[in-house]
């Protein structure tokens, strides 16, 4: 058994697992600290990670795979964690993070609409001025009025990502257009793609907690919906439409 504490979103947890692969996917985020929570996956949760696979690709006509229980493990740690934290004042969600002269901007959209290769195209731009915070699964916290992002270890298949935070500035639903165009949203508007894009519980008492966090976001963040072609001038718009002036 592998017992190791780690630190997400400023919130201090345990956590017990099988495999020592699982405590090296960690390594970037162990801490000392005494827990808020700890988590430690059972078979029966392994067995519901593995079901929803098969559900999932079943839906999709796709074959099923035989998942290593490691696998299936780290999935089962980042439910149990997205669970708990959320009662700490953080949010998992699904997007991709990118800081500007530090300050970061949230996009979410379906996977495969495009976020990566936006962001990309915003690291091409800016150069030095920029960074990855996580180019998957950033938590959230919002606190006296300000949003503030944090790297996670779940960062997509290209590995991007910080152990760091910084201030949100803007989240933006991310869709493909034949011209780059942006627009704001109200809260109202932006609401069900944050729901898409945030986790998503089954427990009352959870879900109470996400809503609360997706209302406290959608009342201190900027919001706007972008439609892109993808080409490099994609970026230039989404850029000067959130920051009048400047470049």
């Amino acid at each position: 058994m592998e017992e190791f504490t780690i630190r997400l979103a400023d919130v201090v947890i345990g956590v017990r697992c099988q495999f020592e692969k699982n405590r090296a996917f960690f390594r970037d985020y162990l801490a000392q600290g005494e827990p808020s929570f700890t988590v430690c996956p059972t078979q029966d949760d392994l067995d519901a990670i593995r079901h929803q696979f098969e559900k999932e690709r079943l839906q999709n006509s796709e074959p099923l795979l035989d998942y290593p229980a490691a696998y299936l493990e780290n999935n089962a740690l980042h439910a149990l964690i997205a669970e708990r934290i959320a009662h700490c004042g953080a949010l998992l969600m699904h997007g991709s993070a990118i800081v500007v002269d530090g300050e970061a901007y949230l996009f979410t959209a379906r996977s495969g609409t495009g976020k990566s290769t936006h962001t990309r195209l915003w690291r091409e731009k800016f150069g030095d001025r920029a960074y990855m915070l996580n180019d998957d699964k950033p938590m959230l916290r919002a606190d006296g009025g300000k949003v503030t992002i944090y790297g996670t270890p779940w960062d997509g298949k290209h590995h991007l990502s910080r152990n760091t935070s910084a201030p949100l500035k803007a989240l933006v639903q991310l869709e493909r257009g034949k011209e780059n165009k942006i627009e704001p949203l109200s809260p109202m508007q932006m609401l069900p793609a944050l729901m898409t894009a945030a986790y998503r519980s089954a427990d009352r008492e959870t879900a109470e907690c996400i809503l609360a966090l997706e209302s406290a976001i959608l009342q201190n963040v900027s919001l706007y919906r972008l439609a892109c072609n993808m080409d490099p001038d994609a970026a230039d718009v989404a850029y000067r439409g959130m920051n009048p002036g400047k470049e």
